[in-house]
């Protein structure tokens, strides 16, 4: 870490740091950066607030799009295997989404490494979204996500699903503690009030657009990085978390990661560049850019599934059937992948019954067996899967 860029900084203090670096296994005397706590105000730019404004907007159109549908659940699971794709590559684990898609029917064994992270955060955020509705958002409820994304991975240690008990860096660690790009607080006392202030400002009325807090608060999450790993997905996670615990979200299907991706390099700067300097105008800035991109891009999702849903519609009526067949074609934007047995499950019906439905929609073409097996067949909707793909 440059310890010169961050000495003078406004937000935060430069604490030494010394030990045996893990990775090396060489002696260090170096610097963590210990931030204070959030402020109550801060100075933005006439043109952040309007980026804000707008930003705010889209949410709003949003929100009121997916009240319009007749059953929003749908899209959730498909939203939240989107982000899970996107916000694991942000961390450099990468996996296709049909792959993803198809995991869910693989046994455990036969799952990459890279599978199983990004199925744990699908898992995480289902039980983030749980939880806020008893338990407004503090470590308790972070810890447990924490606990959920690592398990079984190379990040599952000793210390998962509570605050780390070791010093981290971010950058390449395998040159050393000194060569990284930035040192967070070290562990204990430091770290501890850090997450205690952390919280406790969140979950306080601040004077300040909803979307500033966010902002200001995802950037204290990622300089404190509480856990040992997982920092960057559970952050991102906690974003969604707090629009919904704001009532700015009624469901999750806002995806900021699948903006942040390629602009990842943009993202860490201005996190760090809000350490050095003070400033948060540019990093406010950046992120309200991001929900207003992502809005507008989910609301052109929803209209095209949605129409390529009533088209599907037509086209099964046409064919004069009824019953479980429309009530699957119904279902369809929220499984782009599902087997017969989805099918029965989530109609209540038999499963010749659900077999049948699933024929009728193979020969619509509106299904496609995408396993080529005689058993443990799997049927894709290529349509529904390409919007994912393009969202």
């Amino acid at each position: 870490m440059q310890v010169e860029t961050f000495k003078d900084s406004p937000v935060g203090t430069l604490v030494p740091v010394t030990g045996t670096d893990a990775r090396t296994r060489r002696d260090f005397k170096h610097y963590a950066f210990v931030p204070e706590p959030l402020p109550t105000h801060v100075a933005l730019q006439s043109t952040t607030y309007k980026a804000i404004s707008e930003a705010d907007w889209a949410l709003g159109a949003l929100s009121a799009r997916v009240s319009q549908l007749p059953n929003p659940r749908l899209l959730v699971r498909p939203a939240l295997t989107r982000e899970a794709v996107s916000t694991s590559a942000l961390e450099g684990t990468y996996a296709p989404l049909a792959d993803v898609l198809e995991a869910q029917y693989v046994d455990d064994k036969q799952k990459t490494a890279e599978i199983r992270e990004i199925q744990n955060y699908i898992r995480a955020a289902e039980l983030g979204i749980k939880l806020i509705e008893k338990w407004p958002i503090c470590l308790n409820v972070v810890a447990q996500l924490q606990k959920v994304l690592v398990q079984g991975t190379r990040g599952d240690a000793y210390d998962a699903g509570r605050l780390r008990e070791r010093l981290v860096c971010i950058g390449d660690r395998g040159r050393g503690i000194e060569q990284s790009r930035f040192v967070p607080p070290p562990q204990g006392g430091p770290l501890i009030e850090g997450v205690t202030a952390w919280e406790k400002w969140i979950n306080t009325d601040q004077e300040m657009p909803t979307l500033v807090k966010v902002a200001l608060g995802h950037y204290q999450f990622e300089t404190l990085h509480p856990f040992s790993d997982g920092n960057g997905r559970i952050g991102r996670l906690t974003i969604t978390l707090q629009l919904m615990e704001e009532d700015v979200l009624q469901h999750p299907v806002l995806n900021l990661s699948p903006w942040f991706e390629p602009r990842r390099d943009d993202y860490v700067d201005h996190l760090l560049n809000v350490s050095r300097t003070g400033n948060f105008d540019p990093w406010v800035r950046f992120f309200a850019e991001a929900v207003k991109a992502r809005a507008s891009a989910a609301i052109d999702t929803i209209e095209r599934l949605t129409k390529f849903q009533a088209e599907a519609l037509d086209l099964i009526r046409s064919t004069g059937a009824r019953g479980a067949v429309v009530d699957l074609v119904n279902n369809l934007i929220g499984y782009p992948v599902m087997s017969v047995a989805d099918v029965q499950r989530d109609l209540g019906v038999s499963y010749p019954t659900a077999n049948g439905a699933v024929s009728k929609l193979v020969d619509a073409g509106l299904l496609r067996e995408m396993t080529g097996r005689s058993y443990g067949r799997l049927f894709i909707c290529d349509r529904v899967y390409d919007e994912l793909i393009e969202s």
